[in-house]
Protein backbone atom coordinates (compact mmCIF):
# COMPACT_ATOMS: atom_id res chain seq x y z
CA UNK A 1 0.00 0.00 0.00
CA UNK A 2 1.33 3.30 -1.15
CA UNK A 3 1.84 6.21 1.75
CA UNK A 4 -0.77 8.59 0.60
CA UNK A 5 0.98 12.66 0.29
CA UNK A 6 -0.37 15.44 2.36
CA UNK A 7 -2.69 17.99 0.98
CA UNK A 8 -1.15 20.79 -0.57
CA UNK A 9 -1.78 24.07 0.35
CA UNK A 10 -2.26 27.43 -2.47
CA UNK A 11 -0.84 30.64 -0.49
CA UNK A 12 -2.48 32.73 0.37
CA UNK A 13 -4.84 30.59 1.86
CA UNK A 14 -8.01 32.24 3.02
CA UNK A 15 -10.02 31.15 6.24
CA UNK A 16 -7.35 29.25 7.20
CA UNK A 17 -8.63 27.70 10.70
CA UNK A 18 -5.86 27.71 13.69
CA UNK A 19 -7.38 26.12 16.66
CA UNK A 20 -5.22 26.52 20.23
CA UNK A 21 -6.51 24.10 22.99
CA UNK A 22 -5.12 25.59 26.35
CA UNK A 23 -5.94 25.92 30.04
CA UNK A 24 -8.63 28.66 30.34
CA UNK A 25 -7.67 32.26 32.01
CA UNK A 26 -7.63 35.70 30.73
CA UNK A 27 -3.67 35.74 30.85
CA UNK A 28 -3.22 32.88 28.22
CA UNK A 29 -6.04 34.13 26.02
CA UNK A 30 -4.07 37.61 25.82
CA UNK A 31 -1.00 35.77 25.34
CA UNK A 32 -2.37 33.77 22.60
CA UNK A 33 -4.19 36.59 20.49
CA UNK A 34 -0.81 38.68 20.83
CA UNK A 35 1.05 35.91 19.15
CA UNK A 36 -1.52 35.77 16.49
CA UNK A 37 -1.23 39.47 15.88
CA UNK A 38 2.23 39.53 16.04
CA UNK A 39 2.29 36.96 13.15
CA UNK A 40 -1.00 37.65 11.05
CA UNK A 41 -1.40 41.52 10.07
CA UNK A 42 -4.80 41.47 9.22
CA UNK A 43 -6.15 39.75 12.23
CA UNK A 44 -10.05 39.75 12.18
CA UNK A 45 -10.49 39.88 16.15
CA UNK A 46 -14.93 39.41 15.18
CA UNK A 47 -14.14 36.56 13.92
CA UNK A 48 -12.33 34.80 16.77
CA UNK A 49 -14.28 31.82 18.81
CA UNK A 50 -13.62 31.10 22.72
CA UNK A 51 -15.45 27.75 23.91
CA UNK A 52 -14.65 26.62 27.37
CA UNK A 53 -14.57 23.36 28.48
CA UNK A 54 -17.74 21.98 30.34
CA UNK A 55 -15.75 22.37 34.03
CA UNK A 56 -14.04 25.35 33.02
CA UNK A 57 -10.68 24.49 33.45
CA UNK A 58 -9.64 24.38 29.40
CA UNK A 59 -10.52 26.38 26.74
CA UNK A 60 -10.21 26.67 22.65
CA UNK A 61 -9.48 29.59 21.05
CA UNK A 62 -10.10 29.22 17.51
CA UNK A 63 -8.88 32.29 14.72
CA UNK A 64 -9.21 32.43 11.03
CA UNK A 65 -6.40 33.89 9.22
CA UNK A 66 -5.01 34.20 5.51
CA UNK A 67 -2.18 31.93 5.65
CA UNK A 68 0.18 33.85 3.88
CA UNK A 69 3.07 30.35 4.03
CA UNK A 70 4.68 27.61 5.94
CA UNK A 71 7.10 29.87 7.42
CA UNK A 72 4.48 32.00 9.40
CA UNK A 73 2.21 28.79 10.23
CA UNK A 74 5.44 27.01 11.55
CA UNK A 75 6.54 30.31 13.33
CA UNK A 76 2.84 30.30 14.34
CA UNK A 77 2.75 27.17 16.21
CA UNK A 78 6.29 26.94 17.80
CA UNK A 79 5.76 30.36 19.65
CA UNK A 80 2.38 29.63 20.49
CA UNK A 81 3.66 25.88 21.54
CA UNK A 82 5.99 27.82 23.88
CA UNK A 83 3.74 28.43 26.40
CA UNK A 84 2.88 26.57 29.65
CA UNK A 85 -0.54 26.81 29.06
CA UNK A 86 -1.15 25.85 25.65
CA UNK A 87 -1.73 21.68 25.35
CA UNK A 88 -2.43 21.88 21.06
CA UNK A 89 -2.33 23.83 17.89
CA UNK A 90 -4.15 22.81 15.48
Amino acid sequence: MSEQEAPKIEFPCEDYPVKVMCNSGEHVHEYVVSVMHKHVADLDVERITVRESSKGRFMSVTFFITATGVDQLEALHVELRSHKDVHMVI
